[in-house]
């Protein structure tokens, strides 16, 4: 039986904050992948070694978790107030589907330096040594980022002191901001409250701040999940019965926000929403060993992502982080002790990280300017991917 060859298809393969992921440009995907749909998904799954029920991804490029399971498209903006495109996709590990729903916060901090080290950003915007500008229209949800990327003699530069917690050695910071974070039409809140009632069946009626900025996201009080904040990967990921909980709440939390109609529709949307618990300081031993005191910080946040507790914190779920703990009222603004605040150090698995976000009420809506965080990225291996002729 003949088949046919492999192809080869550029890509570049790079770490933005915490997570990993495959970069294109669009016009180097074959052609029948350059449009959205069947053939394009079918793609990215077979490069990143998706469906896999061994839960490995030994055959593609990710890496068995949801912050290495991440395929980015890129290309040059059409619009005058943007120089690149991003569009993200969420792959998932052992199911056949990729999740165009939401942002990749960290990923996003990569952005600007492929843009540039691949001729999608203007020379002309490029200083010789500095920080180049990089406007990007994230396409998942229709908003601006705009990332300042450090430049030496012409080049991106990767290299530098700045630490990342969650990420083992430093590299040159790549500050990030995410304008007017919240969806298309401003509804921070989508049910109009800073605290709602959600009925959870079988689990019971849990306190919830829903909010929709960065990524939409259900925050909970870790007390009245019997947890206390500090927890690590092996508490939450070795348990089924607390997965299945907390899926059960992302569900319910899902139709409670609008974004799906009934509860059997979440299992096709696993990218949003997130669910996360919040806790006020204390101490606690993070995965590297590294000693997190509670006057480090100003509460505590765990969060899962792709029904897994992630390791460190997904960087669109910062951003809802810093905008829920910038409006008084929240359970994350009351976690760090309910005064107002345009900034807040959190605590998550891997130690701590600071985030900014300017909120206002405006018209009796509440409206986030901007979430500011920084990231940083670097490439990890640039060249070609292989995948079958066959496979899309």
């Amino acid at each position: 039986m003949s088949q046919k060859p492999q192809i080869r298809i550029p890509a570049t393969y790079m770490r933005g904050g915490t997570s990993k992921g495959v970069f294109f440009k669009l016009s180097d995907l074959p052609e029948a992948a350059q449009e959205p749909g069947e053939a394009r998904d079918r793609l990215l799954m077979r490069v990143i070694g998706s469906p896999d029920p061994y839960q490995k991804q030994i055959d593609g490029m990710g890496g068995a978790t949801s912050s290495t399971s991440k395929t980015v498209i890129l290309s040059r903006s059409e619009s005058p107030d943007h120089d690149v495109d991003y569009l993200f996709g969420q792959v998932s590990i052992d199911k056949a589907f990729v999740d165009w729903s939401g942002n990749c916060g960290n990923l996003s901090a990569a952005v600007g330096p492929f843009a540039i080290s691949n001729g999608l950003v203007d020379s002309s915007r490029i200083p010789q040594n500095g920080e180049a500008e990089v406007r990007i229209w994230q396409a998942n949800i229709g908003k601006t980022i705009v990332s300042r990327v450090p430049i030496s003699d012409g080049e991106v530069q990767e290299t530098g002191d700045f630490e990342l917690d969650g990420v083992t050695f430093p590299a040159a910071e790549v500050p990030v901001a995410f304008k007017d974070p919240a969806d298309g039409e401003g509804a921070i809140f989508p049910t109009g409250k800073l605290l709602d009632d959600l009925e959870v069946p079988g689990v019971g009626t849990l306190k919830a701040t829903l909010i929709n900025a960065g990524i939409p996201t259900v925050f909970l009080n870790a007390t009245e999940l019997g947890y206390t904040g500090t927890e690590l990967q092996e508490a939450i990921n070795g348990d089924a019965k607390a997965l299945e909980m907390f899926e059960t709440i992302r569900a319910h939390g899902a139709v409670k926000m609008g974004l799906i109609a009934d509860v059997s529709e979440a299992a096709a949307r696993q990218h949003t929403p997130k669910v996360a618990f919040v806790a006020p300081p204390a101490d606690y031993l993070a995965s590297s060993g590294k000693q997190v005191k509670a006057g480090e910080v100003d509460l505590l946040v765990r969060a899962l992502s792709m029904g897994k507790l992630h390791h460190a914190m997904m960087g669109t779920a910062a951003v809802a982080i810093a905008s829920a703990a910038a409006i008084e009222g929240t359970l994350v603004n009351l976690a760090a002790g309910g005064d107002k605040r345009n900034a807040v150090t959190f605590g998550h698995p891997s130690g701590t990280l600071r985030v900014g976000a300017e909120a206002s009420l405006v018209d009796g809506r509440w409206v986030i300017d901007e979430a500011v965080m920084s990231r940083s990225a670097r490439v990890l291996m640039e060249g070609w991917v292989r995948v079958p002729g066959d496979s899309f």
